[in-house]
């Protein structure tokens, strides 16, 4: 059936996930979606019950934005859910799967939507383990062929094979490794996001209101409105300054033009490293995705050297990635050289550059950025209109502590988000292993199976 689970133990069954399944229910258990339409009314605000949609579940808090009330709820009872159950996406993130929480209201399932539920003698969450791992996704793919999902078959879903241990009791036992380490991926995760709203509400504060001498943020222009003079950009304190980009650079390269960089120019082994939009992200630097030219092609781009501390500002963005973001090139990497649409820019004596990529991640700078943003599918920014950009100017010592308490905060955030790949990737080892017995789980009184 699978060549995946060729090594599991001689006590494990090879089944497919049809075997497993008592329901595999979607909406339209009680009739066409006309008689939905027909039947179930929704609304946005709390009604009788909660219609459990997978944009919702797929957030770190279900917090429901679709209701309705008790005769849809009585319509669709064949697909009423509570918490612990499975239901598997038909539409957006095709063919994943979500646990459904614990709720204080009725809940009932969405269109495109598949309730799964196992059988007795399977451990439900066991196999959801098993339907959020590689096992699953290969599985998948392999059956219909295709790299792209634009519907799940029930047929195909039902095929896909799945190794399970002889009891109910062992399979809780996998399940329960597994999901101490999904509780800490969980905190860890929480972790992050609270680090990430502490630096936000920091940002918004250093950057309107700055420090005082004595280290401490300045009286809201509420409390002292003699400390703050409006300006282009907003009211800032009375000894800073508004100024462009334009002139507190030192120097400020795009990417190099046309032919000077172009796919064949590319090398496989180490050379001097390109920076890419993918290496972009707001206020740090992604060093996993690497690409090389050679060292005689780079000093023929020498206009375009990146060395430590320079700042890179995306160009080009999409809806997760904004025009603009902007981090560090980091210290202790070698230099390298910047790609089309990555703007590298060096400040002058006037500025720090960590002070203003900070800025440039604010709302303030991005604010700024879409007036200037160009294209529809893709927004970029050119750069005469990026020079235009206006930064907030305080002095060079108000600079350098404004900039160190961020590098405090982004510090904490990155060991975190360390912790969690480590943790993911320490998870995705034992799902392999587990998942095929390959590290054996001890349980007292093993129940056989009903296969």
């Amino acid at each position: 059936m699978s060549d995946w689970f060729k090594d599991i133990p001689d006590t494990w069954n090879l089944m497919t996930l049809g075997d497993t399944l008592s329901v595999l229910t979607d909406y339209t258990a009680n009739g066409s979606f006309e008689s939905l339409k027909n039947n179930v009314t929704y609304y946005s605000e709390p009604n009788y019950a909660v219609l459990v949609r997978t944009t919702d579940l797929g957030k770190s808090t279900f917090v429901p934005q679709r209701f309705t009330d008790k005769k849809g709820y009585d319509f669709q009872r064949k697909t009423s859910l509570y918490g612990g159950e499975i239901v598997l996406a038909n539409v957006g993130s095709v063919g994943k799967v979500y646990l459904v929480p614990n709720y204080n209201m009725p809940m009932t399932l969405a269109p495109n939507t598949y309730l799964v539920k196992c059988n007795d003698y399977v451990d439900q969450r066991f196999v959801y383990q098993f339907l959020i791992s590689s096992f699953y996704l290969k599985g998948l793919y392999r059956n219909i062929n295709s790299t792209t999902l634009s519907a799940i078959n029930k047929d195909n879903f039902r095929s896909i094979p799945i190794a399970l241990p002889p009891s109910k009791k062992e399979q809780i036992a996998i399940r329960n490794i597994l999901e101490s380490i999904d509780s800490t991926i969980k905190q860890t995760d929480k972790l992050i996001e609270k680090y990430q709203q502490i630096k936000i509400g920091l940002m918004q504060d250093l950057f309107t209101r700055g420090l005082n001498e004595d280290g401490n943020l300045r009286p809201t222009r509420e409390q002292s409105p003699e400390l703050y003079h409006k300006t282009v950009i907003g009211w800032i304190p009375v000894d800073w300054d508004a100024v462009t980009l334009d002139s507190i650079k030192e120097s400020l390269a795009d990417g190099p033009f046309g032919s000077n960089l172009k796919t064949e120019h590319y090398v496989t082994s180490p050379g001097v490293r390109v920076v890419r939009l993918q290496n972009l992200l707001a206020s740090s630097y992604n060093d996993g995705d690497k690409a090389f030219i050679s060292e005689q092609h780079a000093n023929f781009l020498i206009r375009n050297r990146v060395v430590e501390n320079d700042i890179l500002i995306a160009g080009l963005g999409e809806e997760r990635y904004p025009v603009g973001r902007a981090c560090l090139y980091p210290q202790g990497l070698p230099p390298a050289v910047n790609k089309a649409d990555c703007f590298r820019l060096r400040c002058n004596n006037e500025a720090i550059n960590g002070f203003i990529m900070y800025f440039l991640n604010t709302s303030l700078a991005r604010h700024q950025i879409r007036k200037y943003e160009q294209g529809v599918t893709r927004p970029r920014i050119n750069t005469g209109n990026l020079k235009k950009i206006y930064v907030v100017k305080p002095t060079i010592d108000e600079q350098k502590v404004i900039f160190e308490q961020l590098s405090k905060i982004e510090k904490k955030l990155s060991l975190e988000q360390q912790y969690l790949n480590k943790l993911s990737f320490k998870k995705q080892g034992l799902m392999h292993d587990l998942l095929t017995g390959k590290i054996p789980v001890s349980v007292d009184e093993p129940e056989v199976a009903h296969v």
